[in-house]
């Protein structure tokens, strides 16, 4: 005891968030704090997701938000329950528990804060990192959708499956249904190689057609790609600006809309008075 303060044993656990379990890569999310002897314990994420989406374009940082307030409402109405039970039953499969580990805190909210310094909030540094490819394009047309303050009425992570085949992996980033149409947002990079925009051109008629027949609804599926000076795809580099240009004349020649992250403005107010916000 020092100048009267003793500081408190307590125990924590970090929240990974794990995007493919095989690969084994993940980043710390959040911190779930409590003092030895309490069955009272705290949790916090992170409220900055960028490393998660440079780990995971297609994370639904949605979804993990939800998770923290549906953990904290549990612990908070069930402070006798088994601590591991509620995490189990409130942690979705990509988010894993590390074990226990002992900590000594002035208290429960200081330790908090230290923890979520040192194991889970990014470094200025780190913080300053440019995103690049999907997750850049993926970033910036939700910012303008949030913008716009529509993002959260839009569906997220649309799984493809629901209208072409059981086990097609493609996953729609995002759209909404404002009418007889339902409007489909999928960021689409040309960086290292054209895969993502052949993937969506090949889904694209299967989609349109379970749309059609899940839905009665007509689809506008909107693929979001960067300018092209942005990436080079200049006159003065053919190579560059070929492979673009095909990448661009594949996904149309599919019907689908090719918009360049420019446009997100204006696309995030078309929403905005569509979905009447």
């Amino acid at each position: 005891m020092i100048g009267g303060n003793r500081r408190r044993e307590c125990e924590f656990q970090l929240l990974r968030y794990v995007p493919d379990a095989v690969r084994n890569e993940y980043v710390h999310i959040g911190v779930i704090l409590r003092e030895q002897g309490s069955a009272a314990a705290e949790v916090r994420f992170t409220r900055d997701w960028r490393r998660v989406r440079c780990l995971d374009p297609d994370a639904d940082t949605a979804l993990l938000e939800g998770m923290e307030s549906e953990l904290r409402s549990r612990l908070e109405h069930e402070p006798g329950g088994k601590l591991m039970r509620i995490l189990e039953e409130s942690l979705s499969l990509n988010v894993q528990m590390s074990e226990p580990k002992a900590y000594l805190a002035e208290s429960v909210p200081a330790g908090m804060e230290e923890l979520m310094r040192l194991y889970v909030e990014p470094p200025p540094r780190e913080r300053a990192t440019k995103m690049s490819g999907r997750a850049a394009i993926h970033a910036r047309m939700r910012s303008e959708f949030e913008r716009a303050g529509v993002w959260e009425l839009m569906r997220k992570r649309i799984a493809a499956s629901e209208y072409t085949r059981p086990g097609d992996p493609l996953r729609i980033d995002a759209g909404y249904r404002p009418n007889g149409t339902i409007r489909m947002f999928h960021a689409v990079s040309f960086e290292p190689g054209l895969e993502t925009a052949k993937v969506l051109a090949f889904s694209a008629a299967a989609l349109r057609a379970g749309v059609q027949r899940v839905e009665k609804a007509e689809l506008e599926l909107t693929a979001v790609i960067v300018p092209a000076a942005l990436v080079g795809a200049v006159d003065e580099e053919p190579e560059r600006l070929e492979s673009y240009r095909f990448g661009v004349d594949t996904m149309e020649e599919h019907q689908i809309r090719v918009l360049t992250t420019s446009d997100m403005g204006r696309v995030a107010e078309t929403a905005r008075r569509e979905l009447r916000v």
